[in-house]
């Protein structure tokens, strides 16, 4: 019997008719999704552009959002694929940079400061985008740092792409939700140059700032607050479908009150890192 077995493949080898399927050489599907979210997030900023220009702002914004939501994901699931890759990170600070610092300084740019903001309209808004060009790069260039301490895991340096953007583009959410509510008051404020103005260059001087602002990345939260910030979770998720851009707006404003708590957490934490190591200095 074994003879027999050898004899037949032997037989199959020597076969000239027999055709070898032939082997597919490249990555696997599980590898692109990665790169794929990042393209669709790329686009959908293109996209909001698109719209800028046609002045079709509730659109523009919420092209914005569907990118800061794949932002958020496309990392995440390179992780849990183990996809991650060096071509990934750089596609997505240039997606990054397209999405959070070009688009929301031209929406603004065309919101208000391109017919109100006179000559030097301009000006806030390159600010905006180079600072945003600065951070990106400084965010990258951390990533080969192997010496930062243990407690700053938790923190970004500077406020990050995605909240920038968020906090920037203030002035239109209000401009939006009083065209929802049909305020003029509220409208006439949120048209004012000044303020867009002033919103980019504050953002600006944030993104390239060394200021610590939390990541929520391995954020450790107490059993005790688990369920109340569930249901608060949920009550904002009702806010925001049933009025997104005062939603919105109202997110802006929390995530810049937020900061300076994030910075006195920052500081805590490094005293007693410092404290610890001096004792562990004096006992050896």
């Amino acid at each position: 019997m074994p003879h027999n077995r050898a004899r037949k493949r032997r037989l199959r080898r020597l076969n000239p008719l027999r055709v070898r399927r032939p082997r597919v050489r490249g990555l696997s599907f599980n590898r692109l999704i990665p790169n794929i979210l990042t393209m669709l997030g790329l686009c959908a900023g293109l996209s909001a552009i698109r719209f800028g220009i046609e002045s079709r702002f509730e659109e523009a914004a919420i092209a914005l959002l569907v990118a800061a939501c794949i932002d958020g994901l496309d990392g995440r699931i390179a992780r849990l694929l183990h996809a991650t890759s060096h071509f990934g990170a750089e596609f997505d600070s240039l997606s990054d940079f397209v999405c959070f610092g070009v688009a929301p300084s031209l929406l603004l740019f065309l919101w208000t400061l391109q017919w109100e903001g006179g000559r030097y309209g301009f000006i806030p808004c390159i600010l905006f985008t180079v600072c945003m060009a600065l951070r990106l790069a400084r965010f990258n260039a951390s990533l080969a740092d192997d010496d930062k301490p243990a407690y700053s895991a938790n923190y970004f340096t500077g406020v990050p792409a995605p909240a920038g953007a968020l906090i920037v583009l203030f002035p239109l959410f209000m401009g939006l939700e009083a065209r929802r509510i049909q305020s003029e008051w509220l409208f006439t404020c949120a048209h004012q140059p000044l303020l867009s103005a002033i919103m980019l260059m504050m953002t600006a001087a944030l993104l390239v700032s060394t200021t610590p602002v939390w990541s929520f990345k391995n954020f450790r939260i107490p059993s005790r607050h688990i369920l109340p910030i569930m249901l608060g979770t949920v009550l904002y998720a009702t806010f925001l479908i049933s009025d997104p851009w005062a939603a919105l707006a109202l997110a802006a404003l929390v995530y810049l009150l937020m900061i300076p708590f994030s910075r006195q957490s920052f500081k805590k934490l490094k005293r007693e890192a410092e404290a610890l190591s001096e004792e562990v200095e004096a006992v050896t």
